[in-house]
């Protein structure tokens, strides 16, 4: 089994993010969403990699297969956005999701986050389940942070507690 290196964001890796996100939103999970509709991922030293943020990549064999955001926003809090993992190395046998987790808890707690909030839609199912798995704690909307960037498709809200 070949090795998967979890690494930040580099310049360069912006069309292989695309190519990752956009098949798992369209494809497997029937969402109609565009990369014009998420201008984000074209300004990710911006976005994600300014103040307290990160944002990761997971390569395998030079391919990004996982990818995972956190955006600074503010008062020492941060929303984790854009966590997506190729299906062929989904699971536990390969462990990117938990991976990529592990190195933004890490990251929080280094930079003194306290909160991490995260918005996701009522079709992925499993990755709820991965989220309460690892300590987040479903909150109601209006349990959000103001700075907290809502995206249409968001239906279902998690909290964690840095710590």
């Amino acid at each position: 089994m070949a090795e998967i290196e979890i690494r930040p964001f580099a310049e360069g890796d912006a069309d292989d993010v695309l190519s990752v996100i956009l098949p798992i939103q369209r494809e497997e999970f029937g969402i109609d969403i565009t990369a014009d509709a998420q201008p984000d991922l074209r300004v990710i030293p911006d976005f994600y990699q300014s103040g307290k943020g990160q944002f990761w990549v997971a390569v395998k064999d030079g391919v990004i297969v996982g990818t995972l955001g956190l955006k600074d926003i503010g008062h020492n809090q941060a929303a984790l956005r854009k966590m997506f993992v190729a299906a062929e190395v989904r699971g536990r046998e390969h462990g990117v999701a938990a991976r990529l987790l592990d190195h933004l808890f890490a990251h929080a707690r280094d930079a003194g986050l306290t909160d991490i909030f995260l918005g996701t839609t009522d079709k992925f199912v499993a990755a709820h389940r991965f989220y309460e798995k690892n300590g987040f704690t479903e909150i109601a909307k209006s349990a959000l942070p103001r700075a907290f960037p809502l995206m249409a498709v968001d239906s279902k809200f998690y909290r964690y507690k840095v710590g």
